[in-house]
């Protein structure tokens, strides 16, 4: 039967390229994922990472061959891979965005000492997506997702591809199965398909096949439910497991490969006058999000892929993620799946189309991306175009064709930023660069960028700034929300990110997130965040520091607070401003507009004397959030915090540590620059520069767990400004 080990242990790495009798001694201990080297958060060069790096593993095999081929398969090897195995080189793999395998059978010693070598080329190479030309975002460097071996009998399953149609009437299941044989004649055997949907409650279907040797075969199996099927939707993602065997049609007992695989019953189609999740019309709210972390790179494990897809829907509250620019992490996708977040997801690549052998890899990759994808509920559009590219009809046609055929089910988009461009794909996708929103030329029409480089912010820029910057955000959400013609807007985008010399700020990060690299909210993210339902989860933010001299002219008048409430009450010590409603002559079809308050004098005159901020806010007239602001602006807290409460033992979890400077409330405090010492104890490494130079008042660092249980204690303390401040301590256990 199949068997698949996780192979992320034990690895040797060094950061050069050396022959395979180069003594171990030389290497250093890793586990995967990894960055092929850490770095500073930001204000270092990309080419720091551009080398040839060797990666090495001695193993016995975990279980005996029996009869089976064994297999090796990569996540995604950035950018280049060579895979050596005993002595026996396979073919390079150009690309670092989709998963790829080598069947390494012949190659291995079943009874004894066995060493794989991937020599991994991270230079930009130009005969690679996505690079050619100058790309708006790095790459990085490494193994730097999951690695397994897979055994399998010599006649297994190859892929699956559990397709739900008439899920609105009469839901049914078709499933294609495609067989391998590896034998030297043809074999018969018997193919079985369930799908449980209740307390032992079944459908299934079934064939025997006659597979001949070589090519994968494509079989498909159509299962009529009889049943009633729960929905999957954003609010409750309901999956179904699929379950999949292949056995020997003389002994049905015999059973030769099983998979499992997960699944969910919707409909989302895009139309002329919008997108409908089951038959329901949705107005798409969503952010581009990049893979890439400060230090590691790419190089996350399972849990911080998890947690950004927890922070685009619940903190952020989207219904829609566009991965740009390529596929992204498995783990980030089932993630997606479990709660409820669409994507939409693209081929890698960055305003370039390459020569024959360059668009051959983009084809390449639009068939893995599918292949490896096509099973999440959470995706609803394929991106088959190179983002921002010129028109090229045969390219594009070809892109759409295979798309087309590897998942009827689903539409197609390709991302441009000039109107006038070929149509050739379902969902005309545009980046919207106009300070407003174009009236579309094609429908379906969504926006898939917006605002970004046109005014990039910090966490401590002027006041002014970032309350534009928020402005801008519901700006365009709102105009989306008004065009019946725009099915949605995608900002650019969720998170800071690190780009090349050519774009982006003196430090080499592109400041276009609503919020920082470290997935740390700026002013703009409120707004995505009140536009929740209050009954989900209440919103109140002032995007104001309460201050007299951080804006032009001086004072806070107008406040601007991001909220969902019905209505807010604001007051400066013991007198009551004012009460103020959501400003719908600026925001009239936003679902939750933002509170535009017109103080006057109240909220701030030169040389009068602040008073504490209270912002009450009301749902149902009745008190659902506060935020409360002091008027001092004195540094009192220094926070650490911890994302998780416990990681796991195996040398590659990480968890994230926040820490902040705060006023007696808890609001971050952007220009107390400080320089914030840790110190760990117990089970783990800290990942981050220590001390940590903070300007901004918010940042993190990571902790990646050690081999052995036991529990990690870490310490922030001020080692300059603010020494009154009280270090803080965080506990995680490792388990």
């Amino acid at each position: 039967m199949r068997s698949v080990i996780p192979f992320n242990r034990d690895w040797l790495y060094t950061p050069a390229q050396v022959s395979e009798d180069t003594p171990d001694s030389t290497f250093q201990a890793i586990d995967l994922p990894h960055t092929n080297i850490e770095l500073p958060h930001h204000n270092f060069d990309n080419a720091d990472y551009q080398f040839i790096s060797t990666y090495r593993k001695h193993f016995r095999l975990p279980e005996p061959l029996n009869g089976r081929r064994l297999f090796i398969d990569f996540d995604g090897v950035m950018i280049a891979a060579t895979v050596i195995v005993n002595g026996r080189r396979y073919g390079e793999h150009g690309g670092g965005y989709v998963p790829f395998s080598f069947d390494i059978t012949d190659a291995i010693h079943p009874d004894g000492d066995n060493v794989i070598t991937v020599l991994v080329d991270s230079t930009e190479r130009p005969d690679i997506p996505p690079y050619g030309y100058v790309v708006d975002y790095l790459t990085f460097g490494g193994i730097y997702r999951d690695v397994s071996l897979r055994y399998v009998e010599p006649v297994h399953i190859d892929k699956v591809f559990v397709r739900t149609l008439d899920v609105l009437t009469a839901p049914r299941v078709e499933i294609d199965v495609w067989v391998k044989n590896h034998g030297d004649q043809a074999r018969t055997v018997s193919l079985n398909a369930a799908v449980e949907y209740g307390e032992g409650a079944a459908i299934d279907g079934g064939a025997v096949v006659s597979v001949a040797a070589g090519a994968p075969q494509q079989y498909t199996l159509a299962l009529s439910t009889g049943g009633s099927f729960r929905l999957w939707t954003l609010d409750q993602p309901e999956r179904y497991a699929a379950f999949i065997t292949l056995s020997d049609s003389a002994d049905r007992q015999a059973a030769l490969d099983e998979q499992e695989i997960l699944f969910g019953f919707r409909e989302a189609i895009f139309k002329d006058d919008g997108f409908y999740l089951n038959g329901e019309k949705l107005q798409l709210i969503g952010l581009n999000r990049h893979q890439t972390y400060p230090y590691i790179g790419a190089g996350a494990p399972a849990r911080l892929q998890r947690k950004d897809a927890d922070i685009l829907k619940f903190e952020l509250g989207l219904n829609l993620v566009r991965t740009s620019h390529y596929p992204q992490s498995p783990h980030f996708l089932d993630r997606c799946d479990e709660i409820g977040l669409l994507v939409f997801e693209e081929i890698p690549g960055w305003q370039f189309i390459g020569d024959s052998d360059w668009k051959a890899l983009s084809l390449r990759d639009v068939q893995a991306m599918i292949e490896r994808d096509r099973n999440h509920p959470s995706i609803i559009l394929w991106g088959v175009r190179i983002n921002e590219s010129w028109d090229d009809e045969a390219f594009y046609k070809a892109t759409n064709a295979l798309a087309h055929q590897l998942d009827p089910t689903r539409q197609t988009g390709g991302v441009r930023y000039f109107m006038e461009s070929q149509f050739l794909e379902d969902v005309f996708t545009f980046n919207d660069f106009s300070k407003g929103v174009r009236d579309p030329i094609h429908t379906p029409h969504l926006i898939t960028e917006f605002n970004g480089h046109m005014f990039p912010t910090k966490t401590f820029d002027q006041e002014e700034r970032q309350i534009e910057h928020a402005h801008r955000h519901a700006l365009i959400q709102d105009l989306a929300f008004a065009n019946p013609r725009v099915t949605g807007a995608i900002g650019w985008c969720a998170f800071d990110y690190n780009t090349h010399r050519e774009f982006g700020s003196g430090d080499r990060i592109c400041y276009h997130g609503v919020s920082d690299m470290f997935r740390l909210p700026k002013w703009a993210a409120f707004v995505y965040a009140s536009q929740v339902e209050p009954a989900v989860r209440p919103v109140l933010h002032v995007l104001s520091l309460w201050t007299m001299g951080d804006r032009s002219e001086g004072g806070c008048d107008p406040l601007m607070i991001a909220t969902n409430c019905d209505y807010v009450d604001i007051w400066a010590g013991d007198q009551q401003l004012g009460r103020f409603l959501p400003d719908r002559e600026r925001y009239p079809h936003l679902p939750h507009a933002p509170i535009t308050a017109h103080g006057g004098t109240q909220l701030g005159v030169w040389g009068k004397a602040y008073q504490d901020l209270r912002v009450v806010g009301y749902v149902n007239d009745q008190p659902a959030a506060e935020q409360r602001i002091a008027a001092d602006g004195v540094p009192q807290r220094l926070e650490l915090t911890a994302d998780d409460d416990a990681i796991h033992a195996d040398g590659s979890d990480m968890t994230r540590l926040v820490f902040r400077i705060t006023d007696a409330f808890g609001n971050r405090l952007p220009f107390a620059t400080a320089v914030i010492q840790f110190s760990i104890e117990g089970e783990g490494v800290l990942v981050g520069e220590n001390p940590f130079p903070l300007v901004g008042g918010q940042a993190a660092v990571y902790v990646r767990a050690a081999r052995q249980p036991g529990t990690i204690r870490v310490t922030a303390a001020s080692l300059t400004a603010y020494k009154h401040l009280q270090p803080a301590s965080v506990t995680i256990r490792v388990e």
